[in-house]
């Protein structure tokens, strides 16, 4: 029933904003708009900027560095793919498409880490939109039948498992072993190393390898390296700036069709993943609170982007890699209405959505248990 509730509302939200809904058409043209033309509270928001460039991600600046630090736990784990030394706190807030405030350099190209993730599961999308996986509750050993889910276990799993990162997927990927990625912080690793797998579909493990293994399928059923796919179905058609790029493993190449391809990562801990400027990162939001519409132009299905923010069975507050700000689940930021969902990412990257106020809001290098605090004080600013 809340689940209803919420569609209807936003998609009321919707059709109240489309007359009024900017899409820019460069960011060189990128229109803006005060504090009160968007109704927010001036004195506040200027305490929201001051607050993210206050506080800052702790982590080096020498993202190798923070990676190295941030997952000395993991046993095995090091850097596989490219990083990059990252910039300071940049951020944005746009209200009907417009930008209302930006701080930092947000044409600076950074890792986004995790964020990435929203982006791959945006592929997906595109593959079902194109008829090129029939549903999302089709075993993926039904299309990927290379002995990637061979066996008793990996072959039970969806492709909408792997979406919500409950698929429990066992093997190794580019010398990673799903075992070693991401350990529980308590208890002894060889413990979970040899632990009887959970069934497919009951238990949301945040693990990169597994989230990978969904990258690498997409790259089987497009037939096309996932950054050519993202470029041409969405961040063309969106005016996103040629700087972007979307990077794999240094091992990770795969032969398709006679043709080598770069297997992607949907995240960043051993380096790869999505590097991104913050205006870019905008425009991605701006095409999700549109409900995939870019001025006119159905890019993504609303179908798809509906379920992909309907909340896993495991996690209320999981859908299709978008992190969903449902009071039913822990992760939850208090203060801050239930339409809120999210990209998230190692270092405090975000991209967050708040349908009901029409606000896409971009920031970066935030220290990420400050982001609740943060959302507080825009939502306490909104007249």
């Amino acid at each position: 029933m809340k689940q209803s509730i919420y569609f209807l509302l936003t998609f009321t939200s919707f059709i109240l904003n489309a007359q009024q809904q900017y899409f820019p058409q460069s960011t060189a043209s990128w229109e803006t708009i005060s504090y009160q033309e968007a109704g927010l509270d001036a004195d506040k928001m200027d305490d929201v900027v001051a607050f993210a460039k206050a506080n800052e991600y702790k982590g080096s600046r020498d993202l190798r560095i923070a990676i190295l630090d941030g997952f000395k736990k993991e046993p095995f784990h090091e850097i596989l793919g490219p990083t990059k030394k990252r910039g300071g706190p940049a951020g944005m807030i746009l209200k009907n498409g417009k930008i209302v405030k930006a701080w930092g350099d947000v044409n600076r190209v950074d890792m986004t880490f995790s964020v990435t993730k929203s982006f791959l599961s945006t592929v997906a999308g595109i593959a079902l939109d194109k008829g090129l996986i029939a549903s999302e509750n089709d075993t993926v050993a039904n299309y990927v039948w290379d002995g990637t889910f061979a066996g008793k276990q990996n072959s039970q799993i969806t492709w909408s498992q792997l979406l919500q990162q409950n698929s429990a997927w066992q093997g190794e990927l580019y010398g990673v072993k799903d075992w070693a990625d991401r350990p529980p912080r308590d208890g002894d690793v060889d413990d979970w190393q040899y632990a009887q797998p959970h069934k497919p579909g009951t238990v949301m493990e945040y693990n990169d390898v597994r989230v990978n293994v969904l990258a690498y399928s997409l790259l089987q059923v497009h037939r096309k390296p996932l950054p050519v796919v993202l470029k041409e179905n969405i961040m063309d058609p969106i005016g996103a700036s040629i700087t972007w790029r979307w990077k794999g493993y240094d091992n990770a190449w795969e032969t398709v069709d006679g043709l080598q391809m770069k297997s992607v990562t949907g995240g960043g801990h051993s380096g790869a993943g999505m590097f991104i400027n913050t205006t870019d990162m905008a425009r991605f939001g701006l095409l999700f609170i549109n409900n995939g519409n870019w001025n006119g132009k159905q890019l993504i299905s609303r179908e798809f982007i509906d379920r992909a923010l309907t909340p896993s069975t495991p996690n209320p507050n999981y859908g299709y890699m978008w992190w969903l700000n449902n009071a039913d689940g822990s992760r939850h930021w208090n203060g801050v209405g239930e339409n809120v969902f999210y990209a998230a990412g190692f270092g405090g990257n975000f991209i967050i959505v708040d349908r009901e106020h029409d606000l896409v809001i971009v920031t970066r290098w935030l220290e990420p248990s400050k982001v609740e605090e943060f959302m507080q004080l825009i939502t306490a600013a909104i007249d």
